[in-house]
């Protein structure tokens, strides 16, 4: 592990950097919107703008990657990004704020492409699922850094979106000065969601659900804290205390994905969400150590969607089709979080902050209805299903799936090396046993 760690070092700490500036502007812009007494329906719509522009930069980061190449590529969207956390700071017009969160968004997935195809790259693929633990950890410590900054430093001045901005320029740093070569030439993997809808639609109903609730817990938690009466130094706590969790959950929940059925797992942690987020939904405010155990237990079971649903949806789908249903699976989750945290906001500004986790509540019972274990006919399981479980780091790019272990060496190549220029004639292209197994009877997983 300590080879990879040396190996991997420069864009672990790139990751890094990049999302403890990430957390930080989140939670920073709620709490300034929540100091000013603007509606939490803001806080939302620029949560929502943020999802929907890292939705969005998938498509155009293929295309930026392919026309100047990886670093230039990243150094652009850095560049971008750092000026648009900057631009934050120059008006106050929330309107113009929704846009720079949005830009902010797609710079972001710009250099999560170049991150994950340049670590695939390097990667041996023996290596492929440690160094994809390693990405996750990074991912998820720089989340919790990025609160744990509040802590020392509450004022909410300039000074933080400074902060945020030198973040994304020390990012520049360890891409810029590589003396590797390039990663080869990408291209976006092909959807054809219709197949999909087909063949894993409790799994994609389950990501979709996730988008919602941890889409909306980004966005508009802060808030909810704030009205609890936390200082901004708590808050940060709260925050990292709950992504922190998610960090946690990822271990003991693949030892059980790896054990038990996974329909039954989505459906059980769905459940033990809706009932633990009602005391939080039901009272107006609560005493403050119970605020902080209820949320870590929360964000245990929250975090653990996406990842399950990956895994189960996994086990229906060949390998050859695994980089395609990840570009399908983030999609999907980019919808829900873009829908999430101006649904939660409307919520929280007409009835009330504690909506927030009545939101959570009510769409883990939706997900409760919609699961149904006896529904899976088995039907398209892959031969060596169930595969083994793998942590999904808290941010990544439709090259994600390139890193996993359990994708095949072969379709990872063919992914990441087919030519740009086939990015335009793609659909007709497709071989025609995709439409044939879009008409399939299929297995409803």
């Amino acid at each position: 592990m300590r080879h990879i760690w040396k190996s991997f070092r420069s864009l672990y700490f790139a990751a890094l950097m990049m999302l403890i500036g990430s957390g930080l502007l989140s939670t920073y812009l709620a709490l300034r919107l929540a100091a000013d007494n603007v509606d939490s329906l803001w806080v939302g719509a620029l949560m929502a703008a943020n999802y929907f522009g890292l939705a969005v930069g998938g498509k155009v980061g293929h295309r930026l990657i392919g026309r100047v190449g990886h670093i230039r590529a990243y150094a652009t969207c850095a560049g971008i990004v750092g000026a648009a956390v900057l631009g934050h700071g120059m008006t106050d017009w929330l309107p113009a704020w929704v846009g720079l969160r949005m830009i902010v968004g797609l710079g972001m997935m710009c250099q999560y492409m170049v991150i994950e195809s340049w670590l695939n790259e390097q990667a041996d693929a023996k290596q492929r699922g440690a160094v994809f633990s390693g990405y996750m950890i990074a991912s998820y410590l720089g989340l919790v850094l990025g609160q744990l900054i509040l802590v020392v430093h509450p004022q909410l001045g300039l000074e933080l979106l400074m902060l945020v901005a030198m973040c994304f320029a020390l990012c520049l740093v360890p891409v810029a000065m590589t003396r590797r070569i390039h990663p080869a030439p990408l291209r976006p993997a092909p959807m054809d969601p219709r197949f999909f809808i087909k063949r894993v639609p409790q799994s994609l109903s389950t990501v979709l659900g996730a988008g919602l609730i941890v889409g909306a817990f980004y966005g508009l938690a802060p808030l909810y804290a704030s009205s609890q009466g936390l200082s901004t130094e708590q808050i940060g706590l709260f925050m990292g205390s709950c992504i922190f969790a998610g960090l946690v959950v990822q271990w003991p929940l693949g030892w059980l994905s790896d054990r038990y059925d996974r329909a039954v797992l989505i459906r059980s942690v769905a459940g033990g969400l809706a009932v633990v987020a009602l005391p939080l939904a039901i009272f107006p405010s609560v005493p403050l150590e119970l605020l902080f155990g209820m949320g870590f237990l929360i964000s245990l079971l929250q975090f653990g969607l996406y990842p399950l649903a990956v895994a189960f949806s996994n086990d229906h789908v060949e390998s050859e089709r695994r980089v395609s249903l990840t570009a399908m699976l983030l999609v999907t989750y980019g919808v829900g979080a873009s829908i999430g945290p101006l649904a939660a906001g409307v919520l929280m500004k007409l009835f009330g902050e504690q909506m927030l986790y009545a939101f959570f509540s009510f769409f883990a019972l939706v997900l409760v209805w919609r699961i149904r274990p006896q529904a899976v006919t088995g039907l398209h399981q892959v031969d060596d299903a169930p595969l083994s479980h793998v942590a999904m780091p808290a941010a990544s790019s439709p090259l994600s799936a390139a890193l996993d272990p359990r994708v095949d060496e072969q379709t990872v190549q063919d992914v990441m090396q087919a030519p740009v220029a086939a990015e335009d004639t793609e659909e007709e292209e497709q071989p025609e046993e995709i439409e044939q197994a879009g008409d399939e009877q299929v297995s409803r997983s």
